[in-house]
């Protein structure tokens, strides 16, 4: 690596260099933030390991004018202080480790190691947002209905404070896709945003990955492990699907919004985190209270700036400029010439109530655009509106379609419900509520049938 140092002391800086020489490293040693600083427009360099204290300088202002400057580049601090306040300070501030001195070389080697797997994950998290936006259309952030209009505006103007925001609606109505452009206008743009998915393991390991634990906290951890709250420390952490927090975890979290202090899973040393919380649940927070199942105290902390995101089948206008976004997009990711909707193509879209909202509409969309047989989307390109399913009976159905008491097997009857009830845009833990088997049970059942 191409590493520079910025340190005042002399001995420091040489035995420093000469540690980091030794491991085939490139290495610049400077004695103020300055001249580092200047330095550092000339040439790229991979890691910056830079002292606390510099003289009449401030390591820590030089800190934050680097994280302006370079930020992708990781910050390493010395310290001479034992001072968990001043360790946090610089991790809140940017800094990706620190390192007390006196250290040893094999101390200084763990550091390196770390801002190299630093470096890969932000590259690879870079590749990800690359391929995913090649893989969907821009979200549109603004509104013609005015229920929607009203809660995007709401949340937006809250968004350069630090209040924490709660985002409600039905599953597929877009609350990741908010609250990831909420962190965007903040004034944490530039520091982590970190998600957490509350339904998707177990109390014991969701508590692990929100707070970390140590080697031997429980049965499979063999090593200490950092959890998501560490690495949100200093940007946002998002919590999607909140009312789904095991009521065992809910102390703690409330702990973390109200001290800022969290203790890892099987640790008692008391931590300190500086995150933002943006929470979203598709439940009634207010009726799991009463129900019990949700502490009261952490849904007032939580319910500080809320807002309902509304059904896609109450924005009929939303609805169609969603539909010509995901038409223009898909068409011209599979090099596809389709213009637009026919008007029986427009009449079933509008008739459909897309109960997997956004998701729904986007999966039949780019369906449609693969498969249908002219420049314009048809009605038979389109789902058919689950008003009609329900009045039509077996005998209402199209031509070829799955329906009860038709010449069908088992499995194909088996096949088609699931499939329908994972294209409302149900998370796995509600599709297996709905069919009465566990999350396991449909895995397999998914896999079996070759239900994607």
């Amino acid at each position: 690596m191409d590493i520079l140092i910025i340190d005042d002391e002399r001995s420091v800086r040489e035995s420093t260099r000469y540690a980091l020489e030794a491991d085939d490293h490139y290495v610049e040693a400077i004695d103020n933030g300055r001249t580092g600083l200047s330095r550092l427009k000339e040439d790229p360099f991979e890691l910056v390991i830079l002292d606390l204290n510099l003289g009449d300088e401030n390591g820590l202002d030089i800190l934050q004018e680097l994280q302006k400057r370079h930020p992708r580049i990781p910050v390493v601090m010395f310290t001479a202080e034992a001072s968990i306040d001043t360790a946090v300070k610089a991790i809140q501030l940017g800094a990706m480790d620190y390192l007390e001195k006196p250290f040893t070389p094999d101390q200084l080697r763990g550091v390196v190691a770390r801002s190299k797997n630093w470096s890969k994950m932000h590259e690879r998290i870079e590749e990800l947002e690359v391929e995913v936006s090649s893989q969907s259309p821009p979200p549109i952030f603004e509104s013609a209905d005015p229920v929607m209009s009203d809660s995007l505006e709401l949340l937006f103007r809250a968004a350069p404070t630090a209040a924490s925001l709660l985002i409600l609606g039905e599953s597929g109505t877009g609350k990741s896709l908010v609250a990831r452009e909420l962190h965007r206008q903040s004034h944490l743009k530039d520091k982590p945003f970190v998600t957490i998915s509350c339904p998707s393991l177990s109390k014991e390991l969701l508590e692990s990955e929100l707070f970390g634990h140590v080697k031997g906290s429980f049965t499979g951890a063999i090593k200490d492990k950092w959890g998501k709250v560490h690495e949100a420390n200093g940007g946002t952490l998002f919590l999607d699907e909140i009312g789904e927090l095991p009521l065992d975890i809910q102390p703690k979290l409330l702990r973390l919004l109200q001290e800022k202090e969290y203790e890892r899973l099987g640790e008692t040393k008391t931590r300190q985190a500086e995150v933002r919380v943006i929470a979203a649940t598709n439940r009634n927070l207010k009726e799991c209270v009463d129900e019990g199942t949700f502490r009261e105290d952490l849904y007032y902390r939580l319910n500080v700036i809320s807002v309902e995101m509304p059904p896609l089948r109450e924005r009929p206008k939303d609805l169609r400029e969603f539909s010509e976004a995901f038409l223009e997009f898909f068409a011209s990711q599979t090099s596809r010439k389709v213009e637009g909707f026919s008007e029986d193509g427009l009449a079933r879209l509008l008739s459909h109530d897309w109960p997997g909202n956004l998701r729904e509409l986007r999966n039949a969309i780019e369906r449609a655009v693969i498969l249908c047989r002219s420049n314009l989307i048809e009605a038979e390109d389109l789902p058919e509106p689950e008003v009609a399913k329900a009045k039509g009976g077996s005998g209402s159905s199209e031509a070829g379609a799955v329906t009860p008491g038709g010449n069908v097997t088992l499995d194909e009857l088996e096949q088609e419900h699931i499939k329908r009830v994972l294209a409302r845009g149900s998370a796995l833990h509600e599709a297996s509520e709905i069919l009465g088997i566990d999350q396991a049970t449909l895995y397999r059942k998914r896999k079996k049938l070759g239900i994607d």
